[in-house]
């Protein structure tokens, strides 16, 4: 751990702002001026109206972020579950952070008679229309990375979908 904590983080994820782009730090003087000289230089400034809305989210009632989370709880642990069963999925542990089942898939991509996890991911799309995304992108080939920010019944939809593409 460094000699003085400090905070990174942002707005994404709390408040639901994916695609806002509103960061903030704190931290030590010393480190803050650093990180605003070299943060200067590489990014664009964000729009006024995001940094307002950022504010308005950081200082406004927070039961929001409380009722969100129940949500997304409620959301991984039915998709997880329902993922479980199908053949081929191997979840390993529940996530503990973002909203992102990770499983490797190699057996499900196996048991549907495809070469690579890539090629079953292309054909699920193609076929059933349910996105997910290679695990390649993030360092792991056998895996896939897949949301669960839908609501519930667009869940147990995707979770069909995929069972039965598994299972022809």
């Amino acid at each position: 751990m460094w000699p003085t904590p400090f905070l990174i983080s942002g707005v994404s994820k709390s408040y639901a702002m994916t695609g806002w782009r509103i960061g903030y730090a704190a931290g030590p003087e010393k480190l803050m001026q650093a990180m605003a000289t070299f943060i200067s230089h590489t990014t664009s400034n964000p729009a006024a109206v995001s940094e307002y809305a950022a504010v308005a989210a950081l200082t406004g009632d927070q039961q929001i972020v409380e009722t969100m989370r129940q949500a997304f709880e409620e959301r991984l642990n039915l998709f997880y579950d329902l993922l479980a069963e199908i053949p081929g999925f191997d979840m390993g542990d529940k996530p503990q952070g973002a909203f992102y089942l990770f499983p490797n898939i190699k057996r499900a991509a196996q048991l549907s008679h495809y070469g690579t996890v890539d090629d079953f991911i292309s054909a699920l799309l193609a076929e059933t229309g349910v996105a997910i995304v290679p695990g390649r992108a993030f360092g792991m080939p056998d895996h896939a990375r897949i949301s669960y920010c839908k609501d519930l019944d667009s869940l147990r939809e995707a979770a069909r979908r995929i069972r039965e593409f598994v299972g022809k």
